[in-house]
C-alpha cells in the first residue's frame, strides 16, 4: 500500500471538483513535524497563483471535496494554504495488521506490470573484474530486485565486453601458449591481468606479433572457426572469474544473463545500412558518422558520433545501437535501464538520439542511462592499490571479510567457529555494498574501511545488528513470531511515528525504482532502525507491568520492523543473520 499515492489520487479528484484544471500538481508530501499532521497537500498555493485567487479559500474548496474519511481522522488548513492530513489510528492499525500477514509486507504489485531490460555489471572479459565494476554491479542488482518485488518482468542483460581489437591480440598469445603445452586454466588464464599485460607487451615489442593479432581480429569477426574456438576458450575462463565474484557479492546475475557485445555481431551491418539509407549517417574521411545538432557545442558545431571506422570496423556505438533495436523492437520492453560510469554520459545521449531518429527505439520504450560516480581513496583520487595499481574486486571482497572477522573476534556471542565465519562473511560483504549503495548514485564517495565496518551510524553492520536485536526479543519472550496474531493498538507517539515509517516502504521502493537510486532505501532502513530504538526505549515490551494486550501489540510492531529490515536489506543484496 502506498499512502502517498492514495492521497494523490484523492487530492487530484478534489482539485478538479474545486474547479482547478486537471493535471495540476497536488504536491502531496510527508509532514516533517507531528503538529502538521502525517501528510500534507500543498498544491493549493500554486493553483491559486495560476487562477489568481485566494489560496486559503481554494484550499477550503479542496477540503470540501476531499474524500478521505476512510483513512483520515481530520484535515485542517495551515498557513497560506497547506492542507494537513491526520491519519486515523484505526487505519494505521488495520494497515499494519495486513502488512504483518503479507509476504510482501503490504507492498502491492505494479498494475499493469512493466517489462524492463536492466543492463548492468558489463565487465570487459579481457581483464579481471576490478573495483570500477562494483557500482554498476550492485546498484543494478538492487534495482533489479526491487523491480521484481513490485511485480515487473525484468530481463537482466550483462553486456560483457567480449569483442574488438584486443581479442585478436589475446587469442594470438593464447594460441602460442597452447602450442607450447601450457595448461589453459591453471597457468595461462589463472591471472587475467598478467595474461593481458604479457599479450600487450608482445603486441608492442615483438616483431610480427601485431600483424598476426590484427589478422586474427579480421578472421574472428569473419567467423573463422579456429579463431572462434580460441576466443571461446578465453571467454569461458573469463566468465568463470566473473561468476566467482558475483557469488561472493550475492548478486543475481548468472551465465544465462550474458548478452555480450558479440551477440549483436550479425546485426551491425544492418544498423549501418539503415542509418545510411535514412541519411542519418554520412561518410566523413572514410568513416560513417552521425552529426547531432541536438548536442551541438557553444559554437554551434554538431556532436560527432562515429558508427563505423574508415576500415569498415564497428565500434561500441554500433553495438549499442543494435542493442537498442533488439531490446525495444524485438523484446518489446517498456524501459531500458543501463548502469554505467558518468563519464559515458555523452555517448549514451548520442546513442539514444540516433536510435530514435532511426526507429531503433520505439516511442513507448524509455531509455535510461543511469550514471554513477567514482569510488575514491582517502587521497580523493580513484581508488587504487598502495602501488597505484587497479584493485581487483575479488581481492577487495576477501579483505572485507578478513577485516570483519577481526572486528567480530572479541565479541562474546557463544557461537561456533563456523557460525562466526559465516557472520563475518555477511558483515564484510554487506559493509562494502551498503557503503556504496547508501551514497547517491551520481556522487563520488570516499572508500573507508573503518566507517563502513562500524556498528554505529548508517552502516550495514548496524542494520544487521539491529535486525538481530529485534529478533532476540521473541526468543526472550518465548514467542513464535510466525504464529503471533494480535490486534495492533497505536497509542504512544513513538508507536505512531514507527507505524508511519513502516507503512512507507512502498513509497520508498517506487522512488528507488523510478529514479534508480538505492540510497533512498538505505536511508529508509536506517531511519526505521533508529525509530525502532526510540520506540523500544519509550514503550516497554517485556516488563512485568506491561499488560498482555499491550505487549502483544508491540510485539506485532517488532515483528513488522524485523521483517521490513530483512526484506529491505535483501533487496539491497545484503544478508542478515538471526544472531551476531
Amino acid at each position: 500500500m502506498n499512502i502517498k499515492t492514495i492521497l494523490i489520487e484523492k487530492a487530484n479528484a478534489a482539485m478538479v471538483a474545486a474547479g482547478i484544471p486537471e493535471g495540476t500538481n497536488p504536491a502531496v508530501t510527508q509532514s516533517t513535524r507531528a503538529q502538521f499532521g502525517d501528510y500534507q497537500i500543498n498544491g493549493a498555493m500554486g493553483a491559486a497563483k495560476a487562477l489568481k485567487t485566494n489560496p486559503r479559500e481554494l484550499a477550503q474548496k479542496i477540503i470540501d471535496n476531499l474524500d478521505v474519511s476512510d483513512i483520515a481522522a481530520r484535515t485542517e488548513i495551515a498557513g497560506p494554504g497547506f492542507i494537513n492530513i491526520h491519519l486515523k489510528p484505526e487505519f494505521l492499525s488495520a494497515s499494519l495488521a495486513a502488512a504483518n500477514k503479507d509476504a510482501k509486507l503490504g507492498v502491492s504489485e505494479h498494475q499493469p506490470a512493466k517489462k524492463v531490460v536492466v543492463d548492468y555489471s558489463s565487465p570487459n572479459l579481457a581483464k579481471e573484474m576490478h573495483v570500477g565494476h562494483l557500482r554498476s554491479t550492485i546498484i543494478g542488482d538492487s534495482v533489479v530486485r526491487a523491480l521484481e518485488f513490485r511485480g515487473d518482468t525484468v530481463i537482466r542483460q550483462n553486456h560483457m565486453g567480449d569483442w574488438g581489437t584486443q581479442f585478436g591480440m589475446l587469442i594470438a598469445h593464447l594460441e602460442d601458449l597452447l602450442n607450447q603445452g601450457v595448461d589453459l586454466e591453471n597457468v595461462a588464464l589463472a591471472d587475467l591481468e598478467s595474461f593481458y599485460r604479457d599479450a600487450k607487451k608482445r603486441f608492442d615489442e615483438e616483431e610480427g606479433f601485431a600483424d598476426k593479432a590484427r589478422d586474427y581480429v579480421v578472421k574472428l569477426q569473419s567467423g573463422d572457426e579456429h579463431c572462434k574456438k580460441l576466443w571461446q576458450m578465453f571467454i569461458d575462463t573469463s566468465v568463470k572469474h566473473s561468476e566467482e565474484v558475483y557469488e561472493k557479492l550475492n548478486v543475481t546475475l548468472t551465465r544465462d544473463d550474458i548478452m555480450a557485445e558479440s551477440a549483436y555481431n550479425d546485426r551491425l551491418a544492418g544498423v549501418i545500412d539503415l542509418l545510411k539509407s535514412k541519411g542519418i549517417a554520412v561518410e566523413d574521411q572514410g568513416a560513417q558518422v552521425v552529426f547531432l545538432d541536438e548536442l551541438a557545442n557553444k559554437d554551434g558545431e554538431p556532436s560527432v558520433f562515429i558508427v563505423q571506422k574508415s576500415g569498415g570496423g564497428f565500434l561500441y556505438s554500433t553495438t549499442d545501437l543494435a542493442a537498442c533495436d533488439y531490446r525495444s523492437n524485438e523484446l518489446d520492453v517498456d524501459r531500458i535501464l543501463i548502469f554505467v560510469d558518468a563519464r559515458q554520459g555523452l555517448h549514451f545521449n548520442q546513442v539514444e538520439i540516433t536510435a530514435r531518429k532511426a526507429g531503433l527505439l520505439k516511442d513507448k520504450t524509455t531509455y535510461e542511462p543511469s550514471l554513477f560516480g567514482t569510488m575514491m581513496g582517502d587521497d580523493g583520487k580513484p581508488f587504487k592499490t598502495r602501488t597505484g595499481g587497479t584493485v581487483k574486486l575479488a581481492d577487495l571482497l576477501e579483505e572485507a571479510v578478513s577485516r570483519a572477522t577481526d572486528k567480530l573476534a572479541n565479541r562474546d556471542s557463544g557461537l561456533s567457529d563456523e557460525e562466526r565465519k559465516e557472520i563475518a562473511r555477511k558483515v564484510g560483504i554487506g559493509a562494502v555494498k551498503y557503503a556504496d549503495l547508501s551514497k547517491h548514485r551520481t556522487s563520488d564517495y570516499i572508500f573507508n574501511w573503518d566507517t563502513m565496518l562500524s556498528f554505529e551510524g548508517a552502516t550495514a553492520p548496524y542494520l544487521q545488528y539491529a535486525y538481530t536485536r529485534v529478533r532476540s526479543i521473541f526468543r526472550k519472550a518465548g514467542v513464535d513470531s510466525t504464529a503471533l496474531n494480535a490486534p495492533i493498538s497505536i497509542v504512544e507517539p513513538q508507536e505512531k511515528t514507527l507505524a508511519l515509517k513502516l507503512l512507507q516502504l512502498e513509497e520508498v521502493l517506487d522512488l528507488m525504482i523510478n529514479e534508480a537510486t538505492p540510497h533512498v532505501l538505505c536511508g529508509y532502513l536506517y531511519e526505521l532502525a533508529s525509530l525502532y530504538m526510540t520506540f523500544y526505549e519509550a514503550c516497554p515490551i517485556l516488563k512485568d507491568d506491561v499488560a498482555d494486550d499491550v505487549r502483544d501489540s508491540r510485539l506485532m510492531l517488532c515483528n513488522l520492523v524485523a521483517n521490513t529490515l530483512r526484506t529491505g536489506l535483501e533487496l539491497l543484496g545484503i544478508e542478515v543473520m538471526e544472531q551476531m
